[in-house]
């Protein structure tokens, strides 16, 4: 539903701020193609002024490449499975929908090609998403009930999310981020905290602190593109790894030099869906799950935890 500040604007000017993951070309391309409906009706003039409160519903075509199509033999790390739900622990380096740049060898082709079935629902049934390089739980509906039970669970905020997130600096305590994330004003390919942004909420607590490097135990409430990532970004404390939003490594003060080499040699963000919880679409049970870090990640904090050790000793060489 449109908030009420969209009235007297244009549909695409609304959908480009409410939907900032697609591009507004895309947007108008897909109201011209008679894929957006407003109050139930197509609406297929992007200049169309809206008065606010009206249900919007986007049928987006994501996938213009044959390839993102075809089914892919691809190993997919099953945490789960019923009639009606798939959860999986997803690796790095997997994108989850076809895109420009990777319109194969994507979860949704490895879910073509387990459960063909899946090509009748939305997206292949993926609900959520996670960035390529983070790893951890992701649901997947497969059924149409199934779907249209996660999508509202999601729209409720009554799906709980939590992530671990090695981020820089030391944090003295946990917190919540309430801070509208769109698209990025200069750089269109990346997201920021802007004023007309979504509204994005993210709680946080201090698990460890290491020398120079807070763990964190990150909750969602809403599930921004990146939101995570931006909002460490913007309290200065970006997320290990993180090519987009983050630093150069820094290791602490005569780190060891296994710990200089991990940070320097860590390819991707430290960012974890460590925990997912949710209510069942046709029995209504709670359920929830926890999966251990990824390795490289729990490889990374080792050394971390080596480091302080070895820094405890040296200044406190008589301590045993």
């Amino acid at each position: 539903m449109l908030p009420p500040t969209a009235a007297g604007r244009r549909l695409d000017q609304v959908l480009a701020e409410l939907l900032p993951e697609f591009s507004r070309s895309r947007l108008q391309t897909w109201i011209a193609d008679g894929q957006v409906t407003v109050n139930g009706a197509i609406c297929q003039q992007q200049r169309t002024r809206v008065r606010g409160g009206e249900q919007i519903v986007v049928y987006p075509q994501l996938l213009p490449n044959a390839h993102a199509h075809q089914p892919q033999a691809l190993p997919l790390a099953i945490c789960f499975e019923d009639d009606h739900l798939l959860v999986l622990n997803k690796p790095a380096g997997l994108v989850v929908h076809p895109a420009a740049g990777n319109w194969d060898g994507t979860l949704l082709n490895a879910l073509l090609h387990y459960a063909p079935q899946l090509a009748l629902l939305p997206r292949g049934g993926i609900v959520h998403r996670l960035d390529k390089d983070t790893t951890g739980l992701l649901v997947v509906a497969k059924t149409l009930q199934a779907h249209t039970s996660l999508v509202i669970q999601l729209q409720q905020r009554t799906v709980k999310r939590e992530y671990r997130a090695l981020v820089v600096g030391e944090l003295v305590s946990g917190g919540r981020i309430e801070l509208p994330i769109g698209r990025h004003p200069t750089q269109r390919t990346k997201m920021a905290v802007v004023a007309n942004g979504r509204p994005a909420v993210t709680n946080y607590r201090v698990l460890t602190r290491y020398r120079g490097h807070t763990l964190l135990a990150v909750q969602l409430q809403t599930g921004r593109t990146h939101q995570i990532r931006v909002h460490c970004a913007h309290l200065r404390h970006p997320i290990v790894g993180d090519p987009v939003y983050g630093l150069r490594p820094r290791p602490p003060v005569d780190a060891t030099p296994q710990l200089v080499a991990a940070l320097q040699q860590f390819p991707r963000q430290a960012l974890h869906a460590i925990q997912l919880g949710l209510t069942h679409p046709i029995t209504a049970q709670p359920l929830q799950w926890e999966i251990p870090l990824a390795a490289d990640f729990a490889a990374l904090l080792d050394h971390f935890a080596a480091d302080v050790n070895a820094f405890a000793s040296h200044v406190n060489p008589h301590v045993n």
